[in-house]
């Protein structure tokens, strides 16, 4: 049955729902793996206000192209719902357009069911919660043009659809007026966000390149959702960011200086977090906002050390490879560390050896890791263009012995060079730079 609750982002009384989760071990994937993942949608679930009633996990070849599970498995999936009074099946992959029609249509007829069932996807669940928690202009545009993308192929027979579900998760967003419109209209929605997205775009790229010209560094905070990189942007910079124990609860990007040994300031940037199956939808919507991960100089990878660390550094890896930023010097921070054991702390400390251990929240391990940002970032080089006099001839041998000269020529004024220089040679060379650092 569904309970009524307090909405833990707005303060509203809301009615939770309550879900059926179903996944699947496709092919050589272990049933251990298929478990992990169902672990976190239920609590995808349960940030977007639906309580787990129950979970199933199937051991198939490859998903039916049908109905997923095959048309028997459907059934049992449904009335096991009815029985249970679930408002919603969620599955743990993203159904295709007719998959998601044929399961609508067994839910529909299921003489046990007093109500209709919702059928959601993981894909539609995670839209879903972007949906509920984009509080910028651009952010909230990001998610509309996602849900739309998501839903224009899913159009036919949708309207009828939301007729009868009615509200709840799964049908907010862009608005259900939009959905049940014809697609030349959802269509033209499309292009009129993408216009404004390009305007909010601009204007982004525009600070960046502020940014950039002042020569300060820039480190970006990436992680799996919940590991706890608002709490640790908080904690470093004092910055008055939402932290909820929440999947999603950051969206949209926020910047903050922040002080290194041996006076370096730098740009710290958190970002949306990531997760297994990441919908690719949301990955080209929030593309714009995701830039201000790929153009950072350095990575600040928060892992949660008390979940699966390997596959919560694969998932974040994946989305990185996916914008072109996997390419980018990475300092891993293992965060919520002081809930380690010691035999589980020293276990850890073994096998992720470049790995720095902290806890954002008591403030363990802070120093050692502000000294390995700052190590890491003097390592970095960095490209400029310089006209140094004759007369400091000193400074042209420098830039070859500690540096990698790219170009060398020679006017009246003297020597001409672009190079990739250490960022801690920036301070001495600051004067003869006839371009900002990149």
């Amino acid at each position: 049955m569904s309970s009524l609750t307090r909405n833990r982002l707005d303060g509203p009384e809301v009615e939770r729902e309550t879900a059926i989760l179903v996944g699947a071990a496709i092919g050589t994937s272990g049933l251990e793996d298929a478990e992990f993942s169902l672990d976190e949608l239920e609590a995808l679930a349960d940030t977007a206000g639906a309580d787990t009633a129950d979970r199933m996990v199937q051991r198939i070849d490859r998903p039916h192209p049908a109905t997923y599970l095959g048309k028997g498995k459907a059934r049992e999936v449904v009335e096991t719902a009815a029985v249970l009074e679930a408002d919603m099946v969620i599955f743990d992959d993203e159904l295709t357009p007719a998959q998601g029609r044929n399961l609508e249509e067994i839910a529909g007829v299921n003489p046990l069911a007093d109500k209709q069932l919702k059928i959601i996807d993981r894909t539609g669940l995670i839209l879903d919660i972007f949906a509920q928690h984009a509080r910028s202009a651009e952010g909230k545009l990001q998610v509309e043009l996602a849900q739309l993308n998501y839903r224009l192929p899913r159009l036919r027979g949708w309207g009828d659809v939301l007729s009868r579900l009615g509200a709840g998760i799964g049908t907010r967003g862009p608005g259900e007026s939009a959905l049940e419109a014809e697609r030349r209209s959802i269509l033209r929605r499309i292009e009129r966000v993408k216009r404004d997205l390009l305007d909010l775009e601009r204007t982004r790229r525009i600070k960046r390149q502020q940014r950039q010209r002042t020569g300060v560094p820039v480190i970006a905070l990436v992680g799996y959702t919940n590991a706890g990189k608002s709490t640790l942007l908080k904690h470093l910079t004092d910055a008055g960011v939402l932290i909820q124990d929440q999947l999603f609860s950051t969206l949209d990007p926020t910047t903050r200086k922040l002080s290194l040994p041996h006076d370096r300031t730098v740009l710290l940037t958190d970002t949306v977090g990531f997760v297994q199956k990441l919908p690719h939808q949301l990955v080209e919507a929030f593309r714009s906002t995701l830039e201000e991960v790929k153009e950072a100089n350095l990575l600040l990878h928060v892992v949660d050390a008390n979940r699966d660390i390997e596959r919560q550094i694969a998932a974040v890896q994946q989305v990185l490879t996916e914008i072109g930023a996997l390419d980018i010097p990475a300092v891993i921070a293992l965060n919520k560390s002081d809930l380690l054991s010691d035999e589980d702390m020293e276990r850890l400390q073994g096998r992720h050896r470049d790995a720095v251990l902290i806890s954002a929240h008591k403030g363990y391990g802070i120093e050692g890791l502000l000294g390995r940002l700052d190590a890491e970032l003097s390592r970095l080089k960095v490209e400029v263009t310089l006209d140094i006099p004759f007369d400091r001839g000193d400074l042209v041998a420098r830039v070859h012995d500690e540096g990698e000269v790219l170009k060398e020529s020679y006017s009246e004024r003297g020597t001409h060079l672009v190079a990739r220089v250490r960022r801690e040679s920036l301070t001495d060379l600051g004067d003869f730079m006839a371009a900002p650092v990149e």
